[in-house]
């Protein structure tokens, strides 16, 4: 890439071009942001990166919570020609420090607070310190105090095919791999799912998910800027008490969550709390299964049209989608039908395409599939196959053309020779009306079988003897023997992502842990 002007970069799709009185930002810290400020901070950012001798094209880090800062920091950092990599704040800091060596970040953006900052210090200055005396580029952590510069140069050119942005997985089952982006994958989304939303300047959109998350990157800065339209940004988790206070004093007309954090705004409103959704025009679901249940409840309660989407960090953002309201979900399972430019592909492990209601490997053909992993070279050839990507999850193709989602390929169960998807025994429990919630995840018992345990979070924490009885009944009536789990836990909440996500993995108990036969267990 090389500084010239011109609208190969992301920054003249996004900033350039909008009406510069319109708003662009909000958030807590400094307020409504408009096109016009934000234009003028991204340029003096982008010259400062070029007086501290940042080099373009080099992978910068940005670590910070969702706020107009952010935002900034990535525009001004393309701008500059470089590759931001965005990480939550909360990361641990060996956490943090492994991003910032694997991905060989040269500048880091560290939008944290004071004592988070400190405890960071030792691992960046043995980063910077290793990096010299190996002669190799260092780590400079932030600018320094701000000063004027009066011009930066035209944004930099990025290839089509150039690296753009990295995100990385969340490392659940292994290390964190860094995801390598395209500017061809950025214009692929905005021309695939974004076509679905049909976001327009007039819209204020309200994301649950972060910007350090694919999914969040899309809603918060990729399809609004896109269409000059306005981003609220929330610091914090994502709760359903903070995001029923956002719909009220934003006044969002499009509102990007996952399946959890609606269930979670669906109890607000049967306690008579006040949820306010009478701003919304559109509903956003994804980053894991909707039960058709739900989606119903959130149509009918909420009284907004619900699009229930299904992505990866691989493919960018959405690539398979149901309207709710309109063609779905068909069935137990859906996630509705390939959005403008994907193929869908359900392959065996072969990789052969196999017929309809036969689950198999799925596979996603589209120009939003990433350049592969970064420095992980077997990794990239097994998920960046066959022309497309493997996303790692389990599905079929239903007679009508829609999708139906098994579950992920590392979540299915081995149960007595037979592979049962964890979805298929939540499903039974979650019609219970003594259950709030449950996830089930696989383990292994002292013999090291594997073995399956349901995790119960009662309505009533008062009752839990109520809601066992209860799993016991419906588990016995509802699934096969083979099919049932051997063990079931009463939890007063399940733990959650910072995008109010299932964090499964934080479940998993240790492998060889006693099972603990306990009352009520079929």
């Amino acid at each position: 890439m090389s500084p010239a002007t011109g609208i190969a970069n992301p920054v003249g799709l996004l900033l350039l071009g909008h009406a510069g009185d319109r708003r662009c930002g909000v958030d807590r810290r400094v307020g409504e942001v408009t096109y016009a400020d934000m234009r003028d901070a991204v340029t003096e950012y982008a010259g400062r990166l070029r007086a501290a001798g940042v080099r373009p094209g080099c992978r910068a880090a940005v670590v910070s919570d969702d706020c107009v800062a952010a935002v900034t920091a990535v525009l001004a950092l393309w701008w500059h020609g470089c590759v931001p990599v965005l990480l939550h704040p909360m990361l641990r800091p060996a956490e943090l420090a492994f991003v910032l060596e694997d991905s060989k970040a040269e500048f880091a953006e560290l939008n944290i607070a004071p004592q988070r900052r400190a405890a960071l210090r030792a691992e960046l200055t043995e980063i910077d310190e290793t990096r010299r005396a190996e002669g190799r580029a260092g780590l400079l952590t932030g600018l320094g105090p701000g000063r004027a510069v009066r011009s930066a140069p035209p944004p930099a050119v990025f290839g089509e095919t150039d690296e753009l942005l990295v995100q990385y997985t969340s490392g659940s089952t292994g290390r964190p791999r860094g995801v390598r982006h395209s500017l061809r994958a950025v214009r692929a989304v905005l021309d695939g799912v974004g076509s679905l939303l049909a976001l327009t300047p007039d819209d204020v959109v309200l994301s649950t998910a972060k910007l350090s998350f694919g999914y969040g990157f899309g809603n918060s800065l990729l399809f609004p800027y896109a269409a000059g339209a306005c981003s609220v940004l929330l610091d914090g988790q994502a709760e359903p008490y903070s995001v029923a206070a956002a719909l009220a004093e934003y006044r969002p007309t499009v509102l990007f969550s996952v399946p959890r954090l609606y269930a979670s705004l669906l109890r607000l409103a049967e306690q008579g709390k006040a949820v306010d959704t009478t701003s919304l025009r559109l509903a956003v679901s994804t980053g894991e299964h909707l039960p058709a249940d739900l989606a119903a409840r959130v149509t009918a309660t909420f009284g907004v049209p619900l699009i229930n989407g299904f992505g990866a960090t691989e493919v960018l953002h959405t690539v398979v989608a149901a309207d709710v309201g309109r063609d779905g979900p068909h069935g137990p399972g859906s996630i509705g039908t390939p959005v403008p430019g994907v193929t869908v592909t359900i392959r065996d492990d072969a990789g052969r395409p196999v017929g309809d209601e036969i689950p198999g490997r799925l596979h996603i053909a589209a120009a939003s599939a990433a350049l592969g992993y970064l420095d992980r070279p077997e990794d990239t050839a097994r998920a960046f196959a066959d022309g497309g990507v493997y996303t790692g999850d389990v599905a079929f193709r239903a007679p009508g053309g829609d999708i139906r989602h098994v579950g992920r390929a590392d979540d299915m169960l081995l149960l007595g020779g037979y592979k049962i998807a964890p979805a298929e025994i939540e499903h039974v429990v979650r019609g219970i009306a003594a259950v709030a919630d449950c996830a089930v995840v696989g383990g292994a018992d002292p013999t090291g079988l594997e073995q399956a345990t349901l995790y119960v979070v009662p309505r009533d924490p008062d009752r839990p003897d109520e809601a066992r009885a209860e799993v016991r009944a419906a588990l016995l009536a509802g699934l096969a023997p083979y099919k049932r789990p051997s063990r079931v836990e009463i939890i007063e909440r399940l733990p959650v992502t910072a995008n109010g996500k299932l964090a499964r993995f934080r479940l998993r108990p240790p492998s060889g842990g006693p099972s603990g036969d306990l009352e009520g267990t079929p």
